[in-house]
């Protein structure tokens, strides 16, 4: 039998209580190359590794210079009365922080990351190395000198855009990705976004191809649990989507009195109405909680849903468990479910309270709803499929067929 192909990655984190919206989706991912016969070695770029049946880990170089800048960072916000440094939300600035952050980093966490990935890289002699949303302008140069010393193809993964794009900034919990980075660096650049290949492109990026999100069928399955909620939506906060919160949640939670809606999460800072708030979601407990609520909201960010099949995970998440969704208007949704049949899109507060209520009124409906979503994902959407075409991608995927 021949050799498994192997990927070293060097990722964003593995560990979930960092609370980084990708960290669940790549643990999915990941395990999706396992099961397609990969053998997978990650490397952190901020926190401890964390070692799975799934995949094997290599050590963090700069794990205490990852932790002080996040323990100033997160210093700094709570002198300013915040849990966040907020950025805009149109053309973040590229201010001196940003600037002064790189320097450093470039001065004393590149030159870490160089040697020790040129290690991992001659002692795993692996067939391809993927970068996972890890800040590109922190490890430039290092792509080319791994390309030039190993011959290997280098590949970046980026789950985010266009979120992630300089016209955007990112969230406020991370980086400007792109600013002083060079995307030519890659042999490919991996998107969740097809509206985001061409911006991709005029960065810089040689090539550029999506990949979009999934689910794991297994562990985001229905769960057989009393009904909590009538309406749930759950989710890191409403930035960028403030205006659809108001028209799918505020407003209608005033106009329909008697019925619950809830919120899972937290930095909710616009327009929730009347809405409770259910608290943290854990990773643990996200099926089930999606199983305890008769409807689940899909409010997907301004950017993702105004960039054609920008796909995000919540959508793929809810129509594995079995979910009955209603979504706001989001650009390339039908590349995925079919409206009307396995997803409900809404366009207004009136729209909205109509679904709400016929849903609510016909349970038959819901369950069929989610029926429907669930089953288009068993066929088309899991973490399988995409780890498939990710291998396809990188030119692997019929060794590990072989294998």
């Amino acid at each position: 039998m021949a050799r498994a192909p192997k990927i070293v990655a060097l990722v964003s984190s593995i560990d979930l209580g960092f609370r980084y919206g990708c960290t669940p989706a790549w643990w999915q991912l990941w395990k999706g190359l396992y099961e397609e016969g990969v053998d997978l070695v990650l490397s952190p770029y901020r926190g401890r590794p964390i070692e799975s049946p799934w995949w094997r880990v290599a050590e963090n170089p700069a794990y205490r210079e990852g932790e002080t800048f996040a323990f100033a960072r997160d210093t700094l916000a709570r002198l300013k009365g915040d849990s966040h440094l907020r950025r805009a939300e149109v053309d973040p600035e590229d201010g001196l922080g940003d600037k002064l952050t790189r320097e450093v980093i470039w001065r004393w966490v590149t030159p870490r990351w160089r040697k020790h990935l040129e290690r991992l890289v001659e002692s795993e002699c692996p067939d391809a190395v993927v970068v996972f949303t890890v800040p590109m302008a922190h490890i430039r140069g290092i792509p080319s000198g791994l390309r030039e010393k190993f011959d290997i193809p280098i590949v970046f993964y980026d789950g985010d855009v266009p979120m992630s794009l300089p016209e955007y900034g990112g969230m406020d919990t991370g980086f400007n990705w792109y600013h002083d980075a060079d995307p030519s660096e890659y042999d490919l650049l991996i998107s969740n976004s097809e509206g985001g290949l061409e911006r991709l492109l005029q960065l810089g990026a040689r090539r550029a191809e999506t990949v979009h999100w999934g689910a794991d069928p297994d562990f985001f399955a229905p769960h057989d649990v009393a009904k909590e909620m009538d309406v749930l939506f759950y989710g890191y906060g409403d930035k960028f989507r403030r205006e659809w919160m108001q028209a799918l949640v505020g407003e209608p939670s005033r106009l329909m009195p008697d019925v619950d809606f809830a919120l899972g999460g937290r930095d909710f800072r616009g327009d929730t109405g009347n809405s409770r708030l259910w608290g943290e979601v854990p990773t643990s407990t996200i099926a089930r909680a999606i199983s305890a609520a008769r409807i689940n909201l899909c409010i997907t960010r301004r950017a993702h849903a105004s960039v054609y099949a920008s796909s995000s995970c919540r959508l793929f998440e809810l129509a594995s468990t079995g979910a009955a969704i209603v979504a706001n208007p989001y650009e390339g949704i039908e590349r995925w479910f079919e409206p009307g049949s396995e997803v409900l899109v809404v366009s207004s507060t009136d729209e909205a309270v109509a679904a709400y209520r016929e849903l609510l009124d016909d349970p038959g409906r819901a369950e069929e709803l989610g029926r429907r979503a669930r089953e288009r994902v068993l066929k088309e959407h899991t973490y399988r499929h995409r780890a498939r075409r990710l291998l396809n991608l990188i030119g692997l995927r019929e060794a590990a067929h072989v294998a």
